[in-house]
């Protein structure tokens, strides 16, 4: 569905252009989280990261408004046309716009928390959530940018391992709470917290390349249920 939306869309400049923002707005984001993730693991000093991770963000909110302007135009222009997929758009722009945040709260676990990272029952399955949310960006991007479906749906499939992964180590946390240091232990429950949101954000936009406009926002028992 939206494959077939997306090619009647492309002829009018204006929402061609609106998609092209919408990429822009998820490479920004996917370099941010992996620069963000560099800085928790030490790999890059966050007082270099800090600055062109702000900017990005700042980007990525000033696309999101462009988006907004660019769909309004074309409403305008085109009054009761293309209505659904033009309010999806502005939709998911809002979801990229979300993901910049989650990576700057990411950036700023790396930035304040100085402790260290000790245990590995928690340390090692959040390694491994953060590079499938990593992997889960080029393939969003892809689906965003090419309406790539078959992306979409792998998209989905990684985001319903990872969002109940997250909420198992959260619970698991809070049965350890007398194990691990307390400040560790909130550390970890962000990060699950933050990951598992930038992971629901792009779930969101690939659900719309697949043109279930109706799921925008809502999850099965499964999976989460709010955004």
């Amino acid at each position: 569905m939206f494959r077939q939306l997306y090619s009647a869309l492309t002829s009018e400049n204006t929402i061609n252009q609106a998609f092209e923002d919408l990429t822009q707005m998820l490479q920004h984001g996917a370099w941010m989280f992996d620069r963000a993730n560099e800085v928790l693991h030490s790999t890059a000093p966050a007082d270099e990261v800090r600055q062109p991770l702000y900017d990005r963000d700042r980007s990525i909110n000033e696309l999101e408004r462009s988006i907004r302007r660019k769909v309004l135009r074309h409403l305008t222009v085109n009054p009761g046309h293309d209505v659904a997929i033009c309010l999806a758009l502005m939709s998911v722009a809002k979801d990229a716009e979300r993901i910049g945040d989650y990576c700057k709260n990411v950036f700023e676990v790396g930035h304040f928390y100085r402790e260290g990272f000790h245990v590995t029952k928690y340390q090692e399955p959040l390694d491994r959530i953060a590079a499938q949310v990593a992997e889960m960006f080029g393939m969003v991007i892809t689906a965003a940018r090419d309406s790539d479906e078959s992306q979409a749906r792998t998209a989905l499939a990684r985001a319903s391992e990872v969002r109940p992964h997250c909420d198992r180590l959260i619970e698991e946390l809070f049965r350890d709470e007398d194990r691990v240091e307390f400040h560790e232990a909130v550390a970890y429950s962000l990060l699950a917290r933050h990951y598992k949101r930038v992971a629901a954000h792009l779930a969101n936009i690939a659900t719309a390349v697949l043109g279930r406009l109706e799921d925008l926002d809502f999850y099965s028992d499964e999976d989460e249920t709010e955004l």
